[in-house]
């Protein structure tokens, strides 16, 4: 542990070992990607997406090992026993900051498959990590909002074209789909521009997770719901490389899929729109309280 440290001596050992880790696997992850890309055969993917995600997975090791190194987490996590490393899921989560993604990874790394995110299509030039993402499938997306849809519904379509296209690959082996609901981290700001109704959350938007529940619905085993609470503030990125990820609360909620909207058409019919956004609304109100309860406990726990 090296806590003891002063914290932004932490947060640059933090920042040197998560660049070697990428800057390790990368080039590892894009070797076997270019063998796939030249050879474009399922016979060569289906054995090429395995060797890819055992990378991943590897990967995210490495991250789990410098966070323990330099973290001092109290983590409170219930609800991730008992889940299958070699089925499909679809994954839900708030999100508040750029540390959620480390959280999830470390704690559903090999307990579920591979978390997959829908990335918006201006990432994909990141340098080193637009090539990671490319290499691991994760499909990049043009997030449009409903107003603009309405006034270009035809956008819709390759929207929902473009999530069909990255299904297709994902239900070649066990997979997780992972999707913020929020599209986006949490901020007061947001939060009253948006004049959310929920206390602590943003609106949520049903067409990504409908569209993924559309296109591979019945591979799913279950909808994993979770819920990310950070006691005492979510850190920023640079508070997280500083060590300063204190006390995190995690519930993952295990729910059926919602088989009469599983094969419904989100994109062309407006009841099946009004259906899920029902559906997701009655989510995050469940949400909302169970964040709400769960800041008072902690707030009660650490008088």
């Amino acid at each position: 542990m090296l806590n003891f440290l002063p914290a932004p001596l932490i947060g640059l050992l933090a920042s040197l070992l998560l660049a070697l880790n990428v800057l390790f696997w990368v080039p590892v992850l894009l070797l076997f990607a270019l063998i796939r890309l030249i050879l474009p055969f399922k016979t060569v993917r289906l054995w090429i997406d395995p060797v890819l995600v055992a990378i991943a997975e590897t990967w995210i090791s490495g991250n789990s090992g410098w966070m323990a190194l330099t973290q001092r987490t109290a983590w409170d996590v219930e609800g991730i026993d008992g889940l299958d490393p070699h089925n499909w899921y679809l994954v839900n989560s708030n999100h508040q900051t750029w540390a959620d993604i480390f959280v999830l990874q470390h704690l559903f790394n090999r307990r579920i498959p591979l978390l997959k995110f829908f990335i918006k299509q201006q990432l994909k030039w990141v340098p080193i990590m637009g090539l990671a993402w490319w290499a691991l499938d994760f499909p990049f997306m043009r997030r449009h909002s409903e107003d603009y849809l309405k006034k270009h519904p035809e956008m819709r379509g390759k929207d929902q074209a473009a999530t069909r296209r990255a299904c297709e690959k994902f239900a070649l082996i066990p997979t997780s789909v992972m999707n913020f609901l929020e599209g986006t981290r949490f901020t007061p700001a947001k939060h009253q521009r948006q004049q959310s109704p929920y206390r602590h959350l943003l609106k949520p938007k049903a067409g990504g997770i409908a569209l993924a529940l559309n296109a591979m619905g019945d591979k799913f085993r279950a909808i994993l719901d979770v819920t990310i609470v950070y006691p005492d503030g979510a850190p920023n990125f640079w508070d997280f490389l500083c060590g300063r990820l204190g006390r995190v609360i995690v519930r993952v909620q295990t729910l059926p899929v919602p088989g009469h909207l599983m094969k419904s058409d989100y994109a062309a019919d407006a009841a099946t729109r009004e259906a899920f956004g029902l559906w997701v609304q009655q989510l995050w109100q469940d949400k909302d309280a169970q964040i709400a309860r769960l800041l008072d406990a902690a707030g009660r726990s650490g008088r």
